[in-house]
């Protein structure tokens, strides 16, 4: 190991893929909305900070997105950074706008108190700390939240808390990257044993109810998801945007969107037929499933992609 690298990696949150699926195939209650704008802000969030961590040079592994349980206490994990010593824990936060701290609580200018994060992660610090202790390995944890979004304020913010403010990331990634570490098999083994422990949590609880019939059915545009589109020469083309994509792709787009909203549905011709609506052939459509999903019967196909 020479460096950085992502043991690891981050993907978007299926719940947020689901809602913007459902954003547009039905009336998302305020609060449904909400919880998906938040998912999605949380995310990019997520994605900016690993921008900056993926140009360390530091000899490092790093974990994102780990759900793990202790002692049937569930938690998540941004973002962990195993070195040498010690083992870092960032919790990433997208916060805009301007906020203060008063009294060990953190408001809104408008005086709307939010979760304190900083309770948040010494929660998340304390239960991995127990684990890793109950799996046989004790390492020091330094945990921190960053605040990685340049539009944020934090007035009357305290000096004896671990928080990175935006305007600290460059020198706190640099002062990261001259830190002395060299890996052994040890760090590789706490990496693999908590990708080991790693949970996929049920989605659907937080989901708001849905079922086949009620959604708006039709492809709709990749770029800016409008159902104004026709097929045209092979091409699915968006009346509103003037997007262009082939109609494979956008079958195999379809063929996703029922894996998600539906995954203990068979995928069939007739069913992604009436999913898109405005692919007229059948033979297309079932052309596109034998190249890319392997087939248990005339007209039905497994959910596995072939490479």
């Amino acid at each position: 190991m020479c460096k950085m690298s992502f043991f690891k990696d981050r993907k978007e949150p299926s719940e947020a893929a689901i809602l913007r699926i459902l954003d547009k195939r039905m009336q998302l209650a305020e609060k449904d909305k909400q919880y998906y704008h938040n998912l999605v802000k949380g995310f990019e969030g997520e994605v900016m900070f690993d921008s900056l961590t993926e140009k360390l040079q530091c000899e490092s592994l790093f974990l994102n997105d780990l759900l793990l349980d202790q002692n049937n206490s569930t938690f998540q994990l941004d973002s962990v950074m195993i070195t040498q010593d010690p083992l870092y824990l960032f919790e990433v936060k997208n916060y805009e706008g301007d906020f203060y701290y008063e009294d060990g609580r953190f408001y809104t200018l408008s005086k709307k108190e939010i979760k304190n994060p900083l309770h948040q992660l010494a929660r998340s610090e304390s239960l991995l700390r127990q684990l890793l202790q109950s799996i046989g390995y004790r390492i020091p944890i330094k945990s921190y939240v960053i605040f990685i979004n340049p539009q944020f304020t934090l007035y009357q913010a305290p000096i004896n808390q671990p928080i990175i403010f935006p305007n600290q990331l460059p020198n706190f990634m640099g002062n990261l990257n001259e830190r002395p570490s060299k890996l052994t098999r040890r760090h590789k083994s706490i990496a693999e044993k908590l990708v080991s422990l790693h949970q996929n949590e049920s989605l659907y609880k937080k989901l708001p109810p849905y079922n086949y019939e009620s959604l708006r059915k039709g492809l709709n545009c990749s770029v800016c998801y409008s159902f104004m589109v026709f097929v045209e020469d092979k091409k699915l083309v968006c009346d509103l945007c003037g997007h262009q994509e082939s109609v494979d792709t956008a079958i195999l787009r379809a063929v996703e969107e029922l894996k998600l909203l539906f995954p203990g549905e068979k995928i069939t011709t007739n069913g992604v037929h009436e999913w898109c609506q405005v692919v007229d052939s059948k033979k297309t459509i079932r052309r596109v499933l034998k190249q890319n999903y392997s087939s248990i019967g005339k007209r039905e196909f497994h959910f596995i992609k072939l490479e």
